[in-house]
């Protein structure tokens, strides 16, 4: 029989699920998360710990490990910069909940691992990517839903109503209604970062050797009721549900032809033209899309403060990766600022632990990532701009 227990007012909840498999629930930020994690090593005496976490989180998380430039030049040439600022926005929020608490986001899965392996129990690692997650919750969501999580992650200001830490551990109630406003707040981010990973994790759980083993599975609070109507016989995980929620998105069709729209478009204009000698109209055609291409890369590039050549380069770049979705201006852009205002050791170093909005631009990291992202972004906005205005200018 499955029992949520709240041993004393203020402690951290957990789910005995059978007599060998617990399930304690924490608060990623909370001080007393980390003890009741210690305690629960040495009162349940489990032989397997089970955490929250994925390969590259336990990485980060045990080796201190921090970016280093060729892995921020990776994330540039791979069109990774708007996955990873994402990443990063979402940390730097759950470090704002952690300073009070004077932990930092983790803490509680981190002191697991540590107890585990100081006392020779095996770890097991039961959370899905981080860069699978994201990805999978970008694609859920709606354009509208996606505009409001990234204001809401932007803005600065602090909820003077938003309850405690110690209060969401307290009041299961609480912390469910919660969960529920995200899923209100965006139904495709709670799809993913909620009822997917309850059913990951309960997957992963349950293929844990319980025959002759007592595990202590260390999850988030909000994933325990999940986790519980996952665990009963009710609603099993299969392998075949865990292999397609490990799945990345696949784009469709449509979304896949989009970005060659444009410059299918372009092509096709110019050949018209040439085929019909229509040479002042061919002119005004590239001056239109030069222009329009270059003023929104290098407005982007300006507005993450890059370098007046990384502006430059933008502006340069823009008008032809634009015909070839292949490329991005982004990527270029990117790269110059990277290569002239170089981020130092330090930067490196700090931008994993950045806490505001304006640390990003501030950080040199940070700001390769906003040259790349908001370039790639002024690149494309002025695509669509050039071809609305050739489409005006020919009366097409």
């Amino acid at each position: 029989m499955m029992v949520l227990v709240l041993p004393t007012p203020g402690a951290t909840p957990y789910l005995d699920i059978s007599p060998s498999l617990r399930i304690l629930g924490t608060a990623h930020v909370s001080t007393a998360s980390v003890e009741a994690v210690r305690e629960q090593i040495s009162s349940f005496k489990p032989d397997v710990v089970a955490v929250e976490l994925c390969e590259s989180r336990h990485q980060a998380l045990t080796s201190n490990r921090r970016l280093d430039k060729e892995g921020l030049l990776k994330v540039v040439k791979e069109g990774k910069a708007p996955l990873v600022l994402l990443q990063s926005l979402l940390a730097a929020e759950q470090r704002k909940m952690g300073l009070d608490e004077g932990q930092q986001p983790g803490a509680e899965l981190l002191a697991a691992v540590q107890e585990a392996e100081a006392a020779e129990l095996e770890v097991a690692l039961i959370d899905r990517d981080i860069q699978t997650t994201l990805r999978r919750a970008w694609k859920k969501m709606r354009f509208f839903e996606k505009v409001k999580i990234l204001w809401s992650l932007l803005g600065d200001d602090e909820d003077e109503d938003a309850p405690e830490v110690s209060e969401l551990l307290e009041d299961q109630d609480l912390l469910s209604s919660l969960m529920e406003e995200l899923r209100t707040f965006s139904p495709g981010a709670g799809t993913v970062l909620i009822d997917e990973r309850d059913a990951f994790l309960a997957g992963k759980i349950s293929q844990l050797d319980r025959s002759d083993k007592k595990i202590l599975a260390v999850v988030g609070a909000g994933h325990l009721k999940g986790i519980e109507k996952h665990l009963s016989s009710e609603s099993v995980v299969t392998e075949d549900t865990l292999s397609e929620l490990n799945q990345l998105p696949k784009r469709g069709r449509f979304s896949k032809s989009i970005p060659w729209l444009i410059p299918a478009f372009v092509m096709s204009l110019m050949i018209y033209f040439i085929a019909t000698g229509e040479q002042v109209n061919l002119i005004e055609m590239f001056t239109v899309w030069t222009a329009a291409n270059a003023v929104f890369a290098a407005l982007g590039c300006a507005l993450a403060r890059g370098h007046p050549l990384a502006i430059l380069t933008a502006a340069a770049a823009s008008p032809i990766t634009s015909l070839n979705p292949t490329l991005a201006a982004g990527w270029f852009a990117g790269y110059v600022q990277l290569k002239i205002k170089e981020p130092t050791a330090e930067d490196l170093q700090q931008f994993l632990k950045l806490e505001s909005l304006g640390s990003f631009w501030s950080n040199k990291a940070g700001r390769v990532l906003m040259v790349t992202s908001l370039s790639n972004l002024g690149s494309m906005a002025g695509a669509w701009f050039a071809a609305a205005g050739l489409l005006g200018s020919f009366g097409i």
